[in-house]
This record gives structure tokens, sequence and C-alpha cells, in this order.
């Protein structure tokens, strides 16, 4: 581990149980173990399975491991003695290169290997040949190996898993993927001790119940930082902008810092940003500092390089997506950007985390928000962050599509039979109150697709053999499964070939489907870090040669937007409603929040501020949910469809994070809102919207690919997105023909209800602001209202990258109109003075 990790404070009598060549290690680079770390040693010794919440630069890494190192330093094991699970490639090589050197210096014979997506053929077959003493790897790349016969002998002997960076998805159907990879691993290994590392954690009892077995939680132990984060809103001279996400704006600012920083971590939240952040960043580099980007749609060699640089000390700056924002080991880091809005406290502290990486000294950030209300969202993170306040993801009941991928991925390394599996499946927390009923559903769905489908063979995936055990029914349902194994769906994905001559040259990366069919040839787009002028599409891959252009496409990537949570969005609330704390902001935002009082209101903690006004010859209602985009686009759907039904003629709906708007021809009335802003709109509504909406087969299609009834890649062929739809959609049509009761459409629906509508956030809101509501009649636009109503329709494009109309000039103009007419209004003697 690297000196920032220094344990500075000395306590011999903590170093008695410690080996001799562990203590000179420790002595020669001027550490001493600390109480919580001497805890770990023993929690391993008593096989208690124990939750390590520690600030960063506790030394959490070394915490975890320094078990194992002991342990396999006075007994050597050969094969697996340890599983290192990330959620990140780029955690797994940078934990791999900072483990290499404790045991280098102090001469240790343990074997430490890496696998993730990137792990070579070879390199993995000799992993499964002779296992190392401690495996790094992806929860995908582990559910791949138990899938393997020789399972049952390459993980029978570990003795410890390392669960790292365990808040960031266990609340997630990635985090339920995992959970039962490790119910498997203790079915193999049953003395097994488990330890989760986390630095920011909401509900640590949750987090310990999620990483526990059998229904008993681990053990929690929490380490509380002595120092606070040194974090600033960002100020610039320049008009900061009503809407959109990229901050353009501040660019110079952003560079100003860079170039007094020894090194920055600029981190964004979507991968169109950072492409366009550090394009504008390089226009600005006139001191040709080096300054790289960094997001999970570059190449594997291009992602190396960047992380290999940033190691050696040869960048000063990154511009990064949350693909790095876990637990990186660079001690070099003295800042940290945020441009836009966090979304999150937690998330927020994980990013700030990534500088000064030493547990007395404080972090130092700087928050870029993109628009005027996330100066707000910015500034309530600050203040929570003081606060000690977290939000995180609550505990859900595991996904049931999780279920047939994983009782393939059992029977692939041996037969069994129902109940064998069951046991393992309930063995896993989200799991553990699976009834048997439903259990058996996805069973008869994993044997043979269900009555709809087990006449096709291509839906019978399992074979009962004469002693009543299942195994896969061919060889060629187990490589399917192999090919397809985890739970995350992209959309179609085409790879960029970057030509030097004809059409050679090298993969740097992918992008979208449905982008790429918006090219034409001699079009250009940003991406890795340059222009690039499309050619053509080729074997399947997006050919492009460097070019110039004034005004280059933007890459969109499909749900890359973070969701502001709901915890962050009452803080929102709160804010607002305590004008003291608008001192702590930029002018031009008390400015605009100062207009809104005194030309409207600001919306209260305890009501929903309800505005109506006309607008281009329309009609336009303005409803401050502060709920985020899933449940403001869930809501917007449900209303118009209510408008309907009233007849005052909806015509299109936009959102935003903090509200929606709803243009209609006749105008709402305060007679209307008790009906329309009721929960009752969940009834009816919501069910004729969504038999009718193509939402239900857009879930569809995730909990199909995930459960296995389709693949998305078979041999060396990736399905495009519109092969899946096509096959996805038939298939759903015929079950709900002939097949209603089918378990997957159960799972369909509470998939769609959990993932794309956030049902569970609109009704808690509904029901808790029913019938509290103010409203306000008015004779134009308020100042609050300008960023949302000029948002781009939520419904008329895919992705984001349609957001970045919100950057171009006329929309700026308009806006600045609009809140110019407000002062107008409110100042008719002297127009356009500051209120």
């Amino acid at each position: 581990m690297r000196p920032h990790l220094s344990l500075k404070r000395v306590d011999i009598g903590l170093m008695k149980s410690i080996p001799d060549n562990f203590k000179r290690w420790f002595e020669q680079r001027g550490w001493v173990l600390r109480p919580y770390q001497k805890k770990m040693v023993n929690a391993f010794r008593k096989n208690q399975s124990t939750l390590l919440i520690a600030p960063t630069g506790a030394g959490k890494t070394l915490s975890g491991f320094l078990p194992s190192l002991i342990d396999l330093a006075k007994q050597e094991q050969t094969g697996l003695h340890t599983l290192y699970i990330s959620p990140l490639k780029a955690l797994t090589h940078d934990i791999h290169r900072n483990l290499q050197q404790p045991i280098d210096d102090i001469g240790l014979t343990i074997t430490v290997a890496s696998r993730t997506g990137d792990t070579t053929s070879y390199q993995r077959q000799k992993q499964r040949k002779k296992p190392p003493n401690i495996l790094l790897i992806t929860p995908e790349s582990l559910m791949l190996m138990l899938s393997y016969a020789d399972a049952p002998r390459i993980f029978g002997k570990v003795k410890a898993v390392i669960v790292d960076e365990a808040h960031s998805f266990a609340f997630t159907k990635r985090g339920d993927f995992t959970a039962l990879a490790l119910a498997r691993l203790q079915y193999l290994s049953p003395s097994m001790t488990r330890f989760g590392l986390s630095a920011t954690v909401a509900q640590p009892a949750s987090l310990a119940a999620w990483l526990g077995e059998n229904g008993e939680p681990t053990d929690v132990l929490q380490v509380n930082s002595r120092v606070k984060p040194s974090i600033k809103i960002l100020t610039s001279k320049e008009r900061m902008p009503f809407g959109g996400y990229m901050g353009k704006y501040a660019v110079k600012d952003i560079y100003l810092q860079i170039a007094k920083a020894k090194t920055t971590l600029v981190f964004v939240n979507t991968r169109a940003q950072a492409e366009l952040i550090f394009q504008h960043l390089w226009n600005e580099n006139s001191q040709l500092l080096p300054i790289a980007i960094y997001h999970g749609s570059l190449s594997k060699e291009q992602r190396l390089k960047t992380e290999n640089m940033m190691a050696s000390g040869k960048l000063r700056a990154i511009v990064a997506t949350s693909a790095l924002e876990l637990g990186i080991d660079w001690g070099d880091v003295d800042l940290v950007i945020q441009v836009g809005a966090p979304k999150g406290v937690s998330r927020l502290l994980q990013r700030i985390g990534r500088s000064n990486h030493t547990l007395d000294e404080p972090s130092r950030a700087l928050l870029v928000p993109a628009n005027r209300f996330e100066t707000l969202e910015c500034q309530s993170a600050i203040t929570a962050i003081k606060r000690n306040e977290l939000d995180g993801g609550a505990p859900m009941s595991g996904a049931l599509d999780v279920l047939p991928q994983f009782i393939i991925n059992c029977l692939c390394s041996a037969p069994a039979d129902e109940e064998q599996i069951y046991q393992q499946v309930i063995d896993a927390s989200p799991y553990g109150g699976l009834d048997r009923t439903t259990f058996n559903q996805l069973w008869q769905f994993t044997e043979n697709g269900g009555y709809a489908l087990q006449a096709y063979e291509r839906y019978n995936r399992l074979h009962r053999r004469e002693d009543n055990l299942f195994e896969p029914a061919s060889k060629r349902v187990i490589m399917r499964h192999r090919q397809n194994i985890g739970t995350i769906v992209e959309a179609g994905r085409l790879k960029v070939k970057r030509l030097r001559r004809s059409h050679q040259g090298k993969i740097i990366g992918e992008v979208e489907e449905y982008f790429a069919q918006t090219l034409v040839p001699g079009d250009t787009f940003y991406f890795a870090g340059e222009v690039l002028r499309f050619e053509g599409i080729k074997d399947m891959m997006v050919e492009a040669k460097p070019g110039k252009a004034k005004e280059p496409k933007i890459p969109s990537y499909t749900g890359g937007q973070l969701p502001l949570s709901t915890f962050l969005a009452d803080g929102v609330r709160e804010l607002l409603n305590n004008p003291e704390e608008w001192k702590k902001m930029p002018k031009q935002v008390v400015e605009w929040l100062e207009l809104q009082r005194n030309f409207s209101m600001i919306p209260k903690t305890t009501k929903v501020l309800i505005e109506q006004f006309p607008y281009r010859k329309t009609q336009y209602t303005l409803f401050y949910t502060f709920e985020g985009r899933k449940a403001n686009q869930t809501l917007g759907m449900l209303a118009t469809r209510r408008m309907e039904k009233m007849g005052l003629k909806p015509l299109s709906f936009s959102i935003t994070d903090y509200g929606l708007s709803i243009s209609s021809i006749e105008a709402v009335t305060s007679a209307h809102l008790p009906k329309l802003f009721n929960p009752d709109i969940l009834g009816d509504e919501l069910e004729d919207w969504m038999l009718a909406a193509p939402m239900l087969k857009r879930s569809f299609r995730r909990v199909a690919i995930v459960s296995g009834l389709i693949e998305q890649q078979y041999h060396s062929t990736k399905k495009t997105m519109k092969q899946v739809t096509f096959s996805t959609d038939l298939i759903y049509d015929t079950l709900r023909e002939h097949d209603p009761d089918h378990i997957l459409l159960r799972v369909t629906r509470e998939d769609a209800e959990r993932e794309l509508l956030d049902l569970q956030r609109l009704a808690d809101m509904l029901i808790r602001f029913d019938q509290q509501f103010d409203f306000r009649v008015l004779s134009k636009a308020s100042p609050m209202a300008i960023p949302i109503v000029l948002a781009v329709k939520s419904e008329q494009v895919k992705g984001q990258g349609a957001e970045a109309l919100l950057e171009q000039a006329s929309l700026y103009q308009e806006a600045e109109n609009m809140l110019q007419e407000v002062k107008d209004l409110l100042n008719p003697s002297g127009a356009g003075k500051t209120v």
C-alpha cells in the first residue's frame, strides 16, 4: 500500500500478535496498526464476518487484506485463499498494483491475479489450472467461474471474501446477483469469512444484513473521520445558465483551478458530458497540460493507458465519470472538481474522497453547478456533509429475473435438484423471504419456458436425469448462458474504429447503436478526447478518421443520467425555505430566488407549489415535486391522461429532477387540482397507461435478457438492439395472449415499477401532499419555471444527447428574455433593475 495510507498513531501493544516480518515492514514505513485493523485480524481468526466502514485514507483496503496476508505468511497454501470482489475493473487493476507492494517488500511467496472482462483467454485458463492465493475479480467474472465443473476445486478452500465499495451496488439488481454468488461460494466453502469495505454508508445495519448469510447480518466496525472535507461552490464571472447539464460556462474557471493544483480529478455525471468538457478544457489548454479522459465506453487499452499514466504521476487532470469514483488509490490527487450536481450526498463524498488520500487531512473539492437549480442541490449537499448526514439506497426484495440465470449457473457446474438450489437462494439476504411457489414458477420457466413456450426446443434448457437431478439440456445451453452472464443490460453498441488508412485502424471504444444510426458520412462527433469524422459502418463497426468541425455531435448514452436522491431533494426544499442560507450561493442565484419569491412564491416543505400561466399561445401548469426524473416522467404520463379525460386537451410535458411542466389548450384551474394531483391517479390511469404504452415491453426486454429467455450475444456475434427488440416484443405479445399468468409477466411488471417508473417514490409524494398544494395563477412564467419549461421533452428524445440543446444560445437568450419580463412586471417604473 502507498505511504498516503499512513498509520501515524503509535500503540506498541497492538503489534504483539503481528509476525516479525510484518512488524519490520510497518516500522520501515513509519506505520503501526490501528485498533480497527487489529479487530479485523481478530475477526478473521474467529471467523466473524464483518462490515468495515471507514473514511477514505483510513487504510480500509489494507484492513481487508491484512488478515489474509498474515494467514498466508504463517502457513503457505496452494490454491485460492482470498477472493476480492470489486464493482469496477479500474478498481481491481489499482488494488492489484498496490497489493503487490507489501508482498514484495516483506518477501512473501503469495500469488495474486486479476480476473475481469478484460482478462485474456490464456490468463483465464492459467488461473483455473493453478489458482492464485488471492484473486481480484468482478461479480460477473466470479459468477462465470462458478459455472465451471471445477468450481468446487477452485473455490472449495476459500477462507475469506472481501467485497469492496459494497454500498455502491448492494441494493441494486447487480447487488442481488452478487449476493447469490456469495451464497454459492458459502455452499462450496462453508467456513468462509465475509468482509465488506465501504467509506460512505447511510444505513449500516441494512448493508450488514445484505453482506450476511442465512439471514444473519455481519458485525459492523465503524471508524469516524476526525476531519471534514473542504468543499466550496466554484464562483464564476460568467452568466450561469437556467437549464442544461454540461457546465460549459465555467470551463475557463475549471482550467485555472487545474493549472493551480498538482493533480485534479474532474468528475462529471455522464459520458457525453465527459467528452464535451474534455474538448472545451483542451481548447483552453494554453499551458499544454497533460489532461486525459476516462469513461466506460472507451477501449480497454485506452483506459489502462490512462490509469497507468495517472498512477505514475504523468497527468495533471482526468475528466472522468463514475468509472473512477470508487476507491482508486492515487495519493497525489489534491483537488476534485464535480461538474454538475452530485445527485446524492454519499456519491459526492465518495468522489471527494479521491483527493488528499490521507486520514487526518481534509479532502478538497469544488462543485460546479451546471445551472441555477443545481446550485441549490450543491449547497444542500455541502450542508448535509457538514451535518454528517448521508443518503443511500433502501433494501428491496431480490429481483426475480436474476434467479433463472443463477439456477442455470449452478447446474452448469454440477447436477442438482430444486431443493438444493432453493436453499442456496434463500441463504442470500435479498431472497431470504422468497416463497417456494414463486421459486417453483421460476424453475419451471428455466426448465422449459412455461406453458406457452415449452413446445419450442429453444426454451427447453434443463434436462431431468433418471436420478431426478437436473442438468443443462445441451452444451449449447451452457455456451449461451456463459456468454450472457450478468445483469447490466445496455443498449446495442457498435465499436468505434479510428482509421489510419483504408479500413485499417484500432478500436478505441463503443457508441450506442441509435447514435450511430443518426450519422451520415462527413458528420463529426466527439469521442475518446478528439473530434472524429464519420466515414461509415462496416462489419458492425463505426469507422471514423480524425477531423475538425465547429459543432461536432456528442454521443449520448441511454440511462446515463444519475437520479436525484430523495434525501437531497428534501435538502433542497429545506434550503429554499431558509433565506439566511441563500447568502452562501452566487449573487445571480440569489437574485433568481428573490425574483421567484416576489413574483410567485418559494415552494414550501409541507406543500407542493403549482403554477399556471400562458406561454407560446398555450397554457402551462408547473408542478414543483422535487422527486427526480423517473417519478416526474411517470406523473407526467398519468396527469396528461387524466387531463385528457377532463377535457383540458394536454399537448406535451417536460421534466427535470425538480419539476414537471404540462402544456395544454385549456387552462388548469383550482377546481381541477383536487382530482388532478391525487393519489388515485395511480389507479385506473396507471393500469390503462402501462398496458397501452411501450413501457412494459421495454421492461420485458431487460427481464428477458437477464433471465436468459433471449441472449444479446452468441458465439462472436452480438445481436443488434433491433433484433433483440423484435424477438422480445413477439414473445411478450405471445405470453400476453396465450399465457397471461406467466411468471415473467409478473416479473416484468415489478421491474417496470422499480427500475423505470419509480412508483414507490411517486406514491409516497402523492400521499404526503394529498390536497396539500399552493396554486398560483401568473401572467408569465416564473423565474423557477424557466428551466423546466425550456427543458427538452422527455418522451421525444432517446438518451440525453438532445439535452445539449439547452446549451444553445437561442435558449439562453429566451431564458434571459423571460426573466427580464418578470423584472419589468415587478419594477414597472424602472425596468431591468435588480430586485
